[in-house]
């Protein structure tokens, strides 16, 4: 489907609600542009915060502890 959306005098477009919606871009959220030729494409970029949960593994999480350690002896050898 193609839109005619308006330019403002900033630069600025609105995203019809529908296509938000199909695309899946998030009020308030952000979006990455890029030129292609002589167009451009827009796509949601996904809030890191919302990831949280989409990648499995079998491991089980480090406790706060267990990752100041790690990063104590990381910062310990890089002081060599």
């Amino acid at each position: 489907m193609v839109y005619t959306v308006a330019v403002t005098s900033q630069g600025q477009i609105s995203i019809p609600v529908d296509v938000q919606k199909k695309l899946g871009f998030k009020k308030n959220g952000k979006a990455s542009l890029k030129v292609e030729g002589s167009g451009i494409v827009v796509e949601p970029v996904a809030d890191f915060l919302n990831l949280k949960g989409s990648l499995q593994s079998n491991k089980k999480p480090l406790t706060s502890e267990e990752i100041h350690e790690r990063f104590s002896r990381f910062l310990a050898g890089k002081n060599r």
